[in-house]
């Protein structure tokens, strides 16, 4: 039996940089490296367990034995076990078997820095290589022209588990088929970004991925490594961003995982108040523990480094923002000032975007923030939390209440369509139509619309225009764009048999139709973030439940007017105030026939007059058709 040589990959710079919560590659020195040492082949293991009295990897090399394979503690109290086993091999099963301090306690963990893991249910981590040949080089050098602030960001939200199965065997399609069906279908659609709900490796099917279990591992339910990366690579060759989600906020209690690793709460915060999550019931990371922050600083940039993402969701960032979330009084204990917020993770989000930035051009960090926490997409050195942008939770709650809304009521409740416009400014927004929303009994989005078969896709092709034409990115769910008519189902695939009736066939093409409207109208995204990029004509027209307003891009001549008519009554006559003379276009229509509406339209040109109207100079008439949404060029 091969015993453990001892051998470090450690400097100690390295061990500094540690302690002091500012190692942020611990993945090239703490997990399972495939090495060579003295001209034999094998493998170097790595475990933080700072309580232990023993650590020992078991495996299908040792047929799982304990006490054969020992690791060795290092002088320096870093609390870091390593050692060379030689002739282990790619692709064997390990864990760490770990007897601590603490009342003799074992635990057998996978390894948290495992960059593979056994398929579900089986829970033991994979020696694996990250060994690929990238062919992306092309977008990596020009990525900023895709992912800058001031470029079109329309996102594709997939569940990878649920987008499309086998329908024989409801089978999981494989990375390498996602790289033919999936990059195809964006393409088609026109989104410039899919983002992957989480892809790092999760025990529970019914988690969708919230509950991680190995940080630097993407889930085996569809391949490997290396074919994961294919995925991605071919994304990029179609000109396609990939964004992921990362969860840092918190993480389950299986026996296997991070929880209670070493016999101690390593990873957890020890003080349950801050340790422990009661509406998903998993454990919290401990923000003010250095090595912790290097734990996650760490696998951000993992994700960035090898698999070339382009950007990460953070997810649930209010659940880390505030000490009392979700917790009645008594169950929470205020911070030093006496105040809600939890130093700890603010100070932790700040040096997580800093460390992002400073090391990846191109790239953005977005964060699904549900308050009023202020100045989370503004940068560190002003007080900002130094997000790229935030998910602007308030425009999808107002809206969706609008529309939900007989359309004979519409007319005292302009104001929830009009109020984001107070605040759209105050962050980088992004506009979501997420997961979160299609799910528990809220319904489809498609069938929140009223009316008959006819109103709903007419409604909710008038919120698909309203939402890409409304100042910020944009994000749509997985069969949002073809008008899913039930609830998602994670264990089933998407209805894609609808696209065989006119209504989803229709609204799918307007997706389409919108994404290419937005990539190639600069006025829609070039100050998509700028109050200077958006000028109100009429908010004030509540008897007509209509809402009229400019999009300006760099260049006056590239302005686009956008007109909403929320009833199903036609307009006919419609008096819209214009900024200048000439003629308008009608470059888009939610109610083209080809998208399943009645066709009612305006004429190619539409002669401005000289007739003042809502406060500018200049006027036009216009139609406007029912429950719709129309663009107009000058």
């Amino acid at each position: 039996m091969n015993k453990v040589i001892s051998h470090s990959l450690f400097t100690d710079f390295d061990i500094d940089l540690f302690k002091a919560g500012k190692h942020f590659r611990l993945y090239e020195k703490l997990g399972a490296h495939l090495i060579s040492v003295d001209g034999v082949d094998g493998v170097y293991f790595a475990v933080w367990a700072p309580t232990a009295h023993s650590v020992s990897v078991i495996g299908e090399f040792n047929f799982w034995t304990s006490g054969e394979h020992q690791l060795e503690v290092r002088w320096d109290s870093s609390g870091i076990w390593e050692g060379f086993i030689p002739h282990v091999k790619k692709g064997t099963t390990y864990k760490y078997r770990i007897q601590s301090n603490n009342n003799g306690v074992i635990t057998e963990k996978a390894d948290p820095f495992a960059f593979y893991c056994e398929k579900p249910p089986h829970t033991a981590s994979v020696i694996w290589d990250l060994d690929y040949k990238w062919g992306d080089e092309k977008w990596m050098k020009t990525r900023q022209n895709h992912n800058g602030l001031d470029k079109p960001y329309s996102v594709y939200e997939v569940h990878l588990g649920s987008w499309k199965r086998h329908s024989s065997e409801n089978r999981f399609l494989t990375y390498v088929e996602f790289a033919e069906d999936l990059v195809n279908y964006v393409k088609e659609t026109g989104f410039t970004h899919v983002e992957f709900m989480p892809i790092m490796e999760y025990p529970y099917d019914p988690s969708w991925g919230y509950q991680l279990v190995g940080y630097f591992a993407p889930t085996s339910r569809f391949g490997n490594p290396q074919e994961f990366m294919f995925l991605v690579d071919k994304l990029h060759e179609a000109g396609i961003g990939v964004v992921l989600d990362w969860v840092p906020s918190h993480f389950p209690d299986d026996a296997h995982g991070l929880g209670f690793f070493d016999g101690s709460n390593l990873f957890e915060h020890p003080d349950r108040r801050k340790g422990y999550h009661p509406d998903w019931k998993s454990l919290v990371f401990n923000y003010g523990r250095n090595e912790v922050r290097s734990f996650l600083i760490s696998n951000a940039l993992f994700w960035l480094q090898y698999y070339h993402a382009d950007a990460l969701r953070v997810d649930a960032v209010a659940s880390m923002l505030y000490l009392d979330y979700s917790r009645n009084d008594g169950e929470w204990e205020p911070n030093i000032y006496g105040g809600r917020e939890n130093l700890d993770t603010i100070s932790f989000l700040k040096e997580f975007n800093e460390a992002v930035y400073s090391n990846f051009e191109g790239v953005q960090t977005i964060a699904e923030e549900s308050t009023s926490y202020p100045m989370v997409s503004r940068p560190t050195s002003i007080g900002g939390l130094g997000f790229g942008m935030k998910w602007m939770m308030g425009w999808m709650h107002d809206t969706l209440d609008y529309f939900k809304r007989d359309t004979v009521y519409r007319k005292y409740h302009q104001n929830d369509l009009t109020f984001s416009m107070n605040y759209a400014f105050s962050e980088n927004f992004m506009l979501p139509l997420s997961h979160d929303e299609v799910v528990y009994g809220k319904k489809s989005i498609a069938e929140r619309m009223p009316g008959d078969e006819w109103q709903k896709f007419a409604n909710l092709r008038l919120l698909y225009g309203y939402m890409f034409t409304h100042p910020g990115t944009k994000l749509l769910f997985m069969g949002c764009e073809f008008g899913q008519s039930r609830e998602w189902n994670f264990e089933g695939s998407l209805d894609w048999h609808l696209l065989q009736y006119p209504f989803h066939e229709g609204v799918k093409k307007l997706i389409t139709d919108l994404n290419n409207l937005y990539k190639t109208q600069p006025a829609l995204y070039e100050k998509q973030f700028s109050q200077e990029g958006f000028e109100w004509i009429n908010y004030s027209d509540h008897q007509n439940a209509v809402i009229s307003f400019i999009r300006k891009g760099n260049k006056p001549k590239e302005s686009v007017i956008v007109v909403c008519n929320f009833t199903e009554v036609v307009r006919t006559n419609y008096r819209v105030g214009i900024p200048k003379k000439g003629k308008l276009t009608e470059i888009f229509n939610s109610d083209a026939k080809m998208y399943g509406g009645s066709g009612v339209s305006n004429i190619k040109k539409i002669a401005i007059q000289a007739m003042p109207y809502d406060g500018r100079d200049y006027s036009a008439e216009l139609v406007l058709a029912p429950l719709s949404v129309s663009v107009f060029k000058i």
